[in-house]
């Protein structure tokens, strides 16, 4: 019985540790309902959609805009991409430069971000790194030739 108690007691120590939330960036501007990080967001880009970035993507090639977008999921590593999602569409988000990182926790939360869109191909090695990164069974990230988002700015609610 106490050799059960010390697994037990051992097994909820490292979930613990696992489930620690990963802050890499201090943000850039904070209030009581949100952070940013990366730069300040700038208001006044050009509001576009996910279904018109995913839909339209060779017509948003290279161009700076602002999107809202949920973050399906997160980089459990680091906090270095994530997966944005509204409704049906989904982009892989990353930083520009690896310049910035946010909240490992921050999955499920509408974010606003700043940024542009560009079109890469995305190996096998590194559709399964990120998938391995996102801790996920789905394929979010799949190998060939891909849309993303490399963001400049990502505004997340503090709470949701």
């Amino acid at each position: 019985m106490k050799s059960l108690l010390t697994i037990l007691m051992g097994l909820s120590l490292t979930m613990s540790v696992y489930a620690e939330t990963i802050r890499l960036s201090e943000p850039v501007e904070q209030d009581a309902k949100s952070e940013t990080f990366g730069i300040t967001l700038d208001k006044s880009l050009p509001k576009l959609t996910m279904a018109s970035l995913v839909n339209d993507a060779p017509l948003h090639i290279a161009k700076t805009f602002q999107v809202e977008a949920r973050i399906a999921k997160v980089c459990q590593k680091k906090g270095c991409f994530f997966i944005a999602q509204q409704e049906q569409h989904i982009l892989r988000v990353s930083f520009r430069d690896y310049g910035f990182f946010i909240p490992t926790d921050s999955s499920g939360k509408k974010v606003t971000l700043a940024g542009e869109l560009i079109q890469k191909e995305v190996s096998p090695k590194q559709a399964a790194h990120f998938k391995a990164d996102l801790k996920t069974k789905t394929d979010l990230v799949k190998p060939g030739v891909v849309y993303e988002i490399v963001a400049v700015s990502v505004k997340i609610p503090r709470s949701e």
